[in-house]
């Protein structure tokens, strides 16, 4: 369809959605009255979060929506402020020793948790151990191994911890000791909820309920009032916060459905919505224009993974064939239509020091040819396959354009879509229970390496069964270099062996996000690469 089509239809449907908001707010008055959503809550903001959140434990969590309501239940040893910058956290002040591996954190000499108890450097070497533990199943584990022996600790090579580079000095004094210089370290004891602590006494008590409201413990500038499955959840200012916070009472809502999403934002039920997926695709043409939206880049990459177990996606020239033959241009154009550029490479631009691969262009000859020779010419015989994907957003749109293209440009007709919940797709995503999966990533810091160390073999975050060493090998020796130009060609290689040579993974777009919040009464939110808003810095212009 033409754009010029396009434009009058989506002015009638934002018209609709007027009218649409004010009958929705009418009957979900009644709704909530009658024990649907709880907005009869007090709260002096209210935010749609996108979905449930899975869980609250630091340790395990992964998911973007679940990390958002970490950061504001605890707090790492740094934070970062609303543009990205990194500033102190429970730690108040850091050295650094001159070989760059050893950080002395400083904490906080009124550092305390919410239910009183005092925050201290051994409650950070306890949080961490319990990470390093595989028991504990966390698939960012891996972001301990710059501790000296931290990867050998979580392999069992060591069983003594008092060996892995983290130290209680005293109280207020973390001594962290890595096995090589990292420059982006103070960047994950920021942003990586990993690394934040958790109250070892109410996890040991509670087991695996100690998340819940009525038992949980945190550092953050929030506390958890209240979590009303598929319905809200109440945070509360921590009263024993290093700090004030000027939003006392913030509502987060799990709303799945980007129609019912955005009508209640347009009748002022929601006052921010931080997810593009979140707001009709149908929309977005339109709605970019008013006040209220706000773009929101980030360092982010839309992708499919492929099963490399599975028949065909098994051979790499299959791979290549759906890679190169896939239109990136019209999915954005047609479907995602927030300006989102095409991306070739899995590491999104914003590090000037980092020059990517060149990845694979739109070639139909050469994806045609290498799918014959892989057996199927023309398409013929390519067995059936599913491509999974979230029903969120503009999800179905996507995989259903992608299906078709395939299909028109490859004579593959076989590839049956499969869509899911955003929790359960996040479950078979990590069980690797899929022929296809389209992705997205964000980074967790600003280096390319957080886009290209999950593909390590056995990352947590791998999703694709593949393995190589010597992509393991040159991840390692890019740890282990110290002059930072030739660590940033080592990367660049690894990302060629991704997304040219044997593609587990193949890039779609990078992300250009969007919020909604009316111009003037939301303070202290800015867009920032990793797309991570600190909750306490938030504030309300007109309760100054």
């Amino acid at each position: 369809m033409a754009l010029r089509d396009v434009l009058p239809r989506t002015r009638t449907l934002a018209l609709f959605a007027g009218f649409a908001g004010l009958f929705i707010a009418v009957f979900l008055g009644f709704f909530y009255a009658c024990g649907g959503w709880t907005l009869a809550v007090p709260a002096d903001l209210t935010i749609a979060n996108g979905d449930e959140p899975q869980t609250l434990d630091p340790a395990i969590v992964t998911a973007q929506l679940d990390q958002r309501i970490c950061l504001a239940i605890y707090e790492g040893l740094t934070s970062c402020d609303p543009v990205g910058n990194i500033v102190p956290g429970v730690a108040e002040h850091w050295d650094l020793s001159p070989d760059g591996r050893t950080y002395t954190f400083h904490l906080r000499p009124n550092a305390t948790w919410s239910n009183g108890d005092a925050l201290t450097a051994n409650d950070f070497v306890e949080s961490w151990k319990r990470v390093l533990d595989p028991a504990t199943a966390s698939d960012y584990a891996y972001q301990l191994f710059y501790l000296v022996n931290g990867e050998a600790y979580y392999n069992h090579t060591i069983t003594d911890f008092s060996q892995v580079g983290v130290k209680a000095a005293d109280d207020h004094t973390l001594v962290v000791t890595l096995s090589h210089p990292t420059a982006y370290f103070l960047q994950l004891t920021a942003a990586m909820q990993t690394l934040f602590p958790v109250h070892l006494t109410t996890v040991r008590r509670y087991g695996d309920n100690w998340t819940k409201p009525a038992h949980i413990v945190g550092n953050g500038p929030y506390v958890l009032k209240a979590w009303r499955l598929n319905d809200y959840i109440l945070l509360e200012a921590n009263p024993r916060y290093w700090r004030p916070v000027a939003i006392k009472r913030i509502r987060v809502l799990p709303t799945r459905d980007a129609n019912t999403c955005f009508n209640l934002f347009y009748s002022g039920k929601i006052d921010l919505i931080l997810d593009q997926s979140s707001i009709p695709p149908v929309l977005l043409n339109d709605i970019r224009r008013k006040p209220y939206f706000h773009p929101n880049p980030i360092g982010a990459t839309t992708f499919v993974r492929f099963n490399v177990k599975n028949h065909p996606f098994d051979d790499v020239r299959v791979r290549q064939a759906l890679a190169l033959a896939l239109d990136k241009q019209d999915i954005v154009d047609k479907i995602i239509r927030t300006g989102e550029p095409v991306a070739r490479t899995l590491v999104p631009p914003g590090n000037s020091a980092y020059i990517p691969p060149a990845g694979l262009p739109h070639d139909l000859d050469r994806a045609r040819t290498l799918l014959a020779a892989a057996g199927y010419p023309g398409g013929r015989n390519f067995p059936d396959v599913t491509l999974l994907y979230a029903t969120k957003g503009s999800g179905p749109a996507i995989a259903t354009e992608m299906q078709a293209l395939w299909s028109r440009d490859l004579g593959i007709n076989s590839i049956h879509l499969r869509g899911q919940e955003f929790k359960v797709y996040l479950n078979s995503q990590s069980a690797v229970d899929f022929d296809l999966c389209i992705s997205r990533w964000i980074g967790d810091y600003n280096d390319p390496q957080t886009f290209l160390d999950m593909f390590v073999t056995g990352g947590g975050n791998n999703d694709t069964n593949w393995s190589d060493p010597a992509y393991d090998r040159m991840l390692a020796d890019s740890e282990s270099t110290p002059e930072p130009v030739h660590r940033m060609q080592i990367l660049q290689g690894m990302e060629k062996i991704l997304v040219e040579d044997q593609l587990p993974v193949f890039p779609i777009s990078f992300t250009v996000g969007a919020v909604l919040y009316q111009p003037g009464k939301l303070g202290g939110f800015a867009s920032n690469f990793l797309d991570d808003h600190p909750w306490g810095d938030l504030y309300l212009p007109e309760k100054k």
